[in-house]
């Protein structure tokens, strides 16, 4: 069953001064199976709108259908504590999600409040922090005295532990350096082709057009576009239209466009790309 938001509104303090519109009528679909990216200016609702998938937030007007649940406006909604572990939000800001007294204590929360044993728990959590690249020496270290890095990596160790069958990330790589935000990059693809759903809200079009299938894109609380990655970045005048920064390898081609090349709007990565530039250089000269 897809993931649906059917004319999902949502208002901060409503009936007070400070009345925020956040989601204005939201209708969209988002495939299982897929890794698909959020992206928007800030403030255009991408953090409201994945906190409906697991009822963290609830919605003003509408309703969101994810896997077997229904969540509609004006109703609490049941199965709170399975849908959380079926689906699993890592936070923008990681120190939201930490709060024990060790690294590994925190990422073993999870499964021991979804029923494993202390014993299955803390091998789950050994398991998620070698995914994420952190090794026995952290375990027993507070996870407050790490850097911004290292609590990004905790964070995500604690979701991957519970095993969702969604994963929703924030801003996954804010705070790692280029090596750890690739090598992070990696484990979600590799989750995703194991058959994970995997929606992203992020500002780095980079991520986007190497590893997402499909992009979703919000403006004033409402979608403005929804189409696959490559049919999305075959057009860098939309991209701009949009105050979004093409990726390095489209601005590359639309640059030697200009001075002559000529390029199938269907090479869209590197090794073709440069395989192509080789040919064109070497037969004119």
């Amino acid at each position: 069953m897809p993931i649906k938001f059917e004319h999902v509104s949502h208002t901060y303090g409503e009936g007070t001064p400070f009345c925020y519109n956040a989601l204005n009528d939201v209708n969209l679909e988002l495939k299982e199976g897929k890794f698909t990216a959020i992206i928007g200016q800030t403030g255009s609702g991408k953090s409201t709108l994945i906190q409906h998938l697991n009822a963290l937030l609830l919605p003003t007007a509408g309703t969101v259908y994810v896997l077997d649940r229904k969540i509609t406006a004006g109703h609490q909604p049941k199965k709170l504590k399975s849908l959380r572990q079926d689906v699993g939000l890592v936070f923008q800001f990681p120190e939201y999600q930490l709060f024990e007294e060790t690294v590994l204590k925190d990422v073993a929360f999870g499964p021991k409040n979804f029923g494993a044993s202390e014993e299955e728990a803390n091998q789950k959590a050994r398991a998620a922090l070698r995914k994420t690249g952190l090794d026995a020496e952290y375990e027993e270290r507070s996870p407050l005295e790490l850097s911004g890095g290292q609590k990004r990596r905790v964070a995500i160790a604690g979701i991957l532990a519970m095993d969702p069958k969604i994963l929703v990330l924030d801003e996954p790589t804010a705070g790692l350096d280029p090596q750890g935000a690739a090598k992070m990059m990696e484990l979600f693809d590799s989750l995703n082709r194991e058959g994970k759903t995997v929606l992203m809200v992020t500002h780095d079009m980079e991520q986007v057009f190497r590893y997402c299938d499909e992009v979703v894109v919000l403006e004033n609380g409402k979608q403005k576009i929804q189409m696959d990655v490559k049919s999305f970045f075959k057009d860098p005048e939309l991209c701009r239209q949009l105050h979004i920064l093409p990726p390095a390898l489209i601005r590359m081609k639309e640059m030697l466009e200009k001075k002559g090349f000529e390029f199938d709007e269907d090479i869209m990565d590197l090794r073709s790309f440069s395989k192509e530039v080789a040919r064109q250089v070497k037969k004119n000269g």
